[in-house]
């Protein structure tokens, strides 16, 4: 295409430019206004990812701290628990040193004495004792004497034939005390049954 038939062409089509016309941004043609527009959504995008980057890197941030306060929350409170369970143990120490006592004065006893019955009350009076400290730390006995065989208290070493019908299926003897715990058996009591 030559120059002149170009020339002949566009003053045919007589469209006006910007420059010539002086013409208001309203009425600028449509081309440049979605030039413009789509400038000013790229700088609102990059805006709009700017500001999300920043709301990302804070909580980034909150969380790691977070973690951090949790990971310090759980080293203290499993500090605290085995601080416990050691101070636990000092108390019930702590309470069962007389009854040490008691029975290191009933042994000097033992070797001076004559009177099989002072020593046997003094043998009692310490048993005794013990008891009322294991009552006290809610440490009981598991009852054996003809109860019916229970497997959440009894253990069985053996069986034996019942003397009567009525002890079938019952303890008949026991061969080590059981213990609970505040209702939790920490000792299984060994016991024999009837068949």
């Amino acid at each position: 295409m030559s120059k002149q038939h170009h020339d002949k062409l566009q003053e045919k089509a007589d469209i006006p430019t910007v420059e010539e016309n002086n013409l208001s941004p309203e009425q600028e043609p449509e081309a440049e206004r979605t030039e413009s527009s789509v400038e000013e959504q790229q700088t609102d995008t990059s805006d709009k990812i700017t500001e999300l980057q920043e709301k990302c890197a804070d909580l980034a941030d909150k969380n790691l701290r977070m973690m951090a306060e949790f990971d310090n929350y759980r080293r203290r409170t499993n500090k605290e628990k085995l601080d416990l369970l050691k101070t636990a143990g000092e108390n019930i120490f702590k309470d069962m040193l007389p009854l040490i006592d008691d029975f290191e004065r009933a042994r000097q006893a033992m070797q001076q004495a004559d009177d099989v019955n002072a020593l046997r009350e003094g043998i009692d009076l310490i048993y005794n004792k013990f008891i009322t400290f294991l009552a006290k730390n809610d440490v009981h006995e598991i009852a054996t004497e003809g109860v019916d065989f229970d497997t959440e208290f009894h253990e069985a070493i053996t069986t034996f034939p019942a003397p009567t019908p009525e002890q079938k299926g019952k303890v008949i003897d026991c061969t080590q005390k059981g213990y609970t715990l505040a209702d939790k058996v920490i000792r299984y009591a060994k016991v024999v049954v009837g068949e």
